[in-house]
């Protein structure tokens, strides 16, 4: 209980910070003309403001002012959030060049990295063998941030999505981080789930305001950098926990790029074939019937984290039947590609299965 008391004001305050700032947020959006455009691939209908990350930004800020003495590590995050956040806001505003974003980006990862000193650190393999990244550090570093920072963008597709697997994930995190004994990275964890829940108030569906691209945006870099904070300089198994955290949004992105290079497209188009949309048109299950099911994996994949750092073995077992039903998934819906089956295909060799009959066209 007192350790429970102990923690409280760090998710309570931001928590109340964002319940009260998003309505303002809504306000400047609605008087800025701020809206989420309508088009082939969104499913919301009407104007609705794409500001809310700005209360997500602002209360995590506050917080931070207030309970975190920061430190140079904590400065270079700080930092290259809000310039992630700014160009973010920018794109919410002008509909920026996706190079621009990027630029954005690259910048504040540039920044976390060499102010912040965030990066990969040693990996320690069994058998006492130790391998020094050097300056490949410094490269895989650089793309974990950029990428995850779009990959927690490209899910924020359906009301609560984005923000309810953010808040999983902070939470698996925040429980990792706890058991390692960082009390810093489950202070900051909290921090931020305060604020996000406070913004879920109004987002989850039916939504009345999006947090948009500065909310995305930030929420994935910081993700990023507290990811490479927490479990850096730890064994080559331990190494998978933030990829099994932070596994719905990295492998809807890599399932997507693979999507559009095999059909031929550019990497930066967009389509309506992510797991999202998956469940909610071609499984019929509804927009929040199709969130729910990915917080449940995102849940189940952020327990599979916790069980492999508490039990190595037990873990990846764990993770080993999750993949499996998620390869599945991937092949009955064609999600890569309608000729993509490598493992039913397999299957129904080993076991005689007959092929599944191909629909005829009216």
């Amino acid at each position: 209980m007192s350790l429970i008391r102990g923690a409280l004001p760090y998710f309570v305050v931001p928590l109340i910070l964002s319940l009260i700032l998003v309505p303002l947020a809504k306000k400047i959006g609605l008087s800025l003309n701020i809206y989420a455009v309508e088009n082939s691939r969104t499913v919301h209908q009407g104007k609705i403001v794409r500001m809310g990350g700005l209360a997500i930004f602002l209360a995590y800020m506050i917080s931070l002012a207030i309970f975190v003495k920061a430190d140079y590590t904590w400065n270079g995050v700080l930092i290259g959030g809000t310039i992630v956040f700014i160009g973010g806001l920018l794109d919410d505003i002008y509909d920026l060049k996706p190079i621009m974003k990027l630029a954005f980006q690259g910048i504040g990862a540039l920044v976390a990295i060499l102010l912040g000193k965030i990066s990969l650190g040693a990996i320690t393999l069994p058998f006492g063998i130790s391998i020094d990244p050097g300056l490949l550090s410094f490269l895989v570093s650089f793309v974990w941030i950029v990428g995850v920072t779009n990959a927690i963008n490209l899910i924020d597709g359906l009301d609560g999505l984005s923000g309810g697997i953010c808040f999983i994930v902070l939470c698996t995190i925040g429980i990792i981080g706890y058991l390692m004994g960082r009390r810093d990275i489950c202070v900051v964890c909290l921090i931020l789930v305060g604020a996000i829940l406070g913004f879920l108030r109004y987002n989850f569906h039916p939504a009345s305001i999006f947090m948009g691209d500065c909310g995305a945006l930030f929420l994935g870099f910081t993700i990023a950098c507290i990811s490479l904070m927490g479990f850096k300089t730890t064994t080559f198994v331990t190494l998978a926990l933030p990829i099994l955290i932070l596994f719905i949004p990295i492998s809807d992105t890599l399932i997507a790029m693979l999507r559009r290079k095999l059909k031929g497209v550019g990497m930066m188009s967009a389509d309506k074939s992510h797991m999202h949309h998956i469940l909610m048109y071609r499984l019929k299950l509804g927009h929040r019937n199709a969130v729910l099911v990915l917080y449940v994996v995102a849940a189940c994949f952020g327990l599979c984290a916790v069980t492999m750092y508490l039990n190595e073995n037990l873990g990846v077992i764990f993770m080993a039947v999750l993949l499996f039903a998620f390869e599945l998934f991937i092949e009955s819906t064609d999600m890569v590609n309608p000729k993509f089956h490598p493992l039913i295909g397999l299957s129904r060799r080993i076991f005689g299965w007959p092929k599944k009959k191909e629909k005829k066209e009216d």
